[in-house]
């Protein structure tokens, strides 16, 4: 029977329902992030540089663009015969077909999988989080502490962490106590999602726990096994890690990217982020183009003005637009004489000439104030913008848009146009 010592395991299933338009029709893992990567190269990067070979991804939401830009692994060097990457779909049983009902339900299903591989330790690893981190150390520390259960912890400023979940770890950092979103916290470490089980106790609770409904990690599992009295360790993690589940972070962590000594470096030369890369020409500058403090992807032709912006390959700037403290993705075009700024524009998208995306006063979003709330507008992918039209702050579109839609050619802050299916 094939051994390994630890797997790992990617929950790649998630709606990201807080990122709007972006993940209409794509999930969260496989939005794009710094000009040429997508969220979830940094968990499979992760794991490829900390020596695991043997990958499962787990998807649910939207994988198609997922399961293309994993194929068989080739990037992370996770084309292999004896365990590399899998993509995990719910499957269709032949009593009842089940989607994944909580992190752990995901897990429960893929029990097979895992026993495939008969290993010591499993990794349970998220594909929503911007980092860089040694898995091999946390193992290490697993190890040497005995652990049933070790989760990654990091230390978080003490006002914000109500927002998380907070472990309370002795001397030894032996896990005490948990408290999910504590209103006056006892401790500042807060859970990042990140988990390393021995393998029998963590098969022993998933089948314990099989009928529990929405069955979670954080919520049912890890209690589980503090009830039954595991040895539960935080491992201390002290680098660069973003969340980017909602638009302001997304955004800001793209922008993070532009800073002269970047906090996040993406360049490392012992730490590679891997991707698909696609064969495309180099960029190209025009004589009256200007581009400062920017990342510009490959194949990018840029006749306008672009500053402290983050623009993927393929995307057309023409003479005389404007491009500020935006993001925009693949393969976009924006029309001559456009001003864009703190704006996330999608793949595939026009914009028509002379068009302002992203001024005026900020308003309320009337689709949804806790999603649109950061002062962006954003645009969802293939979308259409007419010429001369002007959109406003805590705005969202999605779909091919004409003249109509925009009355006296404007769409004013917080409102918004979605064509395409219905999305929150």
């Amino acid at each position: 029977m094939m051994h390994k010592e630890m797997i790992a395991m990617l929950l790649a299933g998630g709606q990201g329902s807080r990122l709007g338009v972006l993940t209409a029709d794509v999930a969260k893992p496989a939005v794009a992030f710094g000009g040429k990567y997508r969220i979830i190269d940094f968990p499979l990067s992760n794991c490829i540089n900390s020596g695991i070979d043997t990958v499962g991804v787990l998807t649910q939401y939207q994988p198609l663009a997922l399961n293309q830009h994993i194929g068989i692994g080739i990037p992370w060097d996770l084309d292999r015969n004896d365990g590399g990457v899998s993509v995990l779909p719910p499957y269709e049983k032949s009593d009842n077909s089940e989607w994944y009902s909580g992190t752990a339900n995901a897990i429960f299903q893929n029990l097979q999988y895992i026993d495939g591989y008969n290993p010591d330790y499993v990794l349970i690893l998220s594909g929503d989080h911007i980092y860089k981190m040694d898995y091999e150390a946390m193992l290490d520390f697993h190890r040497q502490n005995q652990a049933d259960v070790t989760l990654a912890a990091i230390p978080v400023p003490i006002e914000e962490a109500s927002r998380f979940g907070i472990v309370i770890a002795d001397e030894n950092h032996r896990i005490t106590e948990f408290e999910e979103k504590p209103e006056h916290p006892r401790s500042n470490l807060a859970s990042m999602g990140i988990y390393i089980f021995s393998w029998p106790q963590l098969r022993e609770a998933l089948i314990a726990l099989k009928d529990q409904s929405n069955c979670d990690f954080g919520k049912h599992i890890i209690p589980y096994c503090h009830k039954k009295g595991e040895r539960i360790f935080a491992f201390e993690f002290n680098g660069y890690w973003k969340d980017v589940g909602t638009l302001g972070s997304y955004w800001q962590a793209n922008m993070e990217l532009i800073d002269l000594i970047p906090e996040f470096n993406l360049y490392e030369e012992f730490w590679k982020i891997y991707t698909k890369q696609f064969l495309i020409e180099p960029s190209f500058l025009g004589k009256e183009a200007k581009v400062s403090k920017s990342i510009i992807g490959a194949g990018t032709r840029i006749c306008g003005e672009v500053t402290n912006s983050v623009v993927s390959a393929g995307v057309v700037i023409e003479e005389g637009a404007v491009v500020r403290d935006s993001i925009i993705m693949k393969d976009t075009i924006i029309r001559k004489g456009c001003y864009v700024e703190k704006s996330i524009i999608a793949q595939d998208c026009e914009v028509g000439e002379n068009t302002k995306i992203g001024v005026g006063e900020e308003a309320e979003s009337k689709l949804n104030a806790s999603i649109y709330c950061f002062g962006l507008a954003t645009i969802g992918n293939r979308s259409i913008i007419p010429a001369n039209v002007t959109i406003g702050k805590n705005t969202a579109i999605r779909g091919v848009t004409d003249e109509s839609d925009y009355p006296d050619g404007t769409l004013e802050s917080g409102g918004y146009i979605i064509k395409a299916g219905d999305v929150a």
